[in-house]
């Protein structure tokens, strides 16, 4: 088994914060008001967002700034916190050019798929999930949207625990960690981001870079409540 390292690392698609107050009637109009609040500030994201329709990845309100339910105790976030709060939530997007993008609880396949739009041909995305069902989902509303995302294996769905990360792929992933774990900060690339939730009561979103010197910065950059990301049976327990 080789070992790889990742550009950035994405926790994504358990959050219940909430909303801000943003809608609109189609996708094109969703993005464009997250950039006139100034959620989305990079014409690129912009671009990217665009040009991937939330409404063929959630089946309600897909416009509207809430949460969503998916099903298996799973959720897809609002797109105000998949895009961050203020500017030093987002990703920059040469991070996005350098190699590897891994989704940790890829849901619905949202997020993944932008993330394989701004990657580019270059890149490759990987979306981890612990039901089969979700990845399924996932890997249908990809295929329904942009199939050739998959044929060109810029991006792939796999099945596993995404706390122990993919060794295939990516370095170690641990999620709503108690701590910021020590162990991905090493095996993150130079330079790369690493974006985890910290805590247990009381979460945030740490902002982890490691510049190409293998200089860290953390920085405590969004308060979140996230749905703990456990084991398989844990999550179904009361689904």
């Amino acid at each position: 088994m080789r070992s790889a390292t990742c550009s950035l690392l994405i926790l994504s698609v358990k959050s219940l914060s909430p909303p801000l107050s943003i809608t609109a009637k189609d996708n094109d109009g969703l993005i464009s008001n997250l950039k006139r609040a100034g959620i989305i500030e990079s014409d690129r994201i912009e671009r990217a967002m665009k040009s991937i329709d939330r409404g063929k990845y959630v089946r309600k309100d897909p416009y509207r700034d809430t949460p969503q339910i998916l099903g298996f105790n799973a959720t897809i976030s609002a797109p105000t916190v998949l895009e961050g709060r203020n500017e030093s939530t987002k990703i920059h997007p040469q991070l996005l050019a350098l190699n590897l993008v891994l989704d940790v609880g890829s849901g619905s396949g949202y997020l993944t798929a932008c993330f394989a739009e701004m990657v580019g041909t270059s890149g490759k995305v990987v979306g981890i999930e612990h039901i089969p069902e979700l990845v399924q989902l996932g890997e249908q509303n990809v295929r329904n949207d942009r199939p050739e995302f998959l044929d060109s294996k810029r991006l792939s769905f796999v099945l596993g625990d995404g706390r122990q990360g993919y060794p295939d792929e990516a370095p170690h992933v641990g999620a709503a960690a108690p701590t910021t774990p020590k162990a991905l900060i090493d095996q993150l690339k130079a330079p790369g981001r690493l974006f985890i939730p910290v805590g247990t009561d009381h979460q945030s979103i740490h902002q982890i870079d490691k510049d190409k010197d293998g200089n860290i910065t953390d920085k405590d950059v969004m308060g979140v409540m996230y749905v703990p990301l456990t084991d398989a049976s844990s999550q179904l327990r009361t689904f």
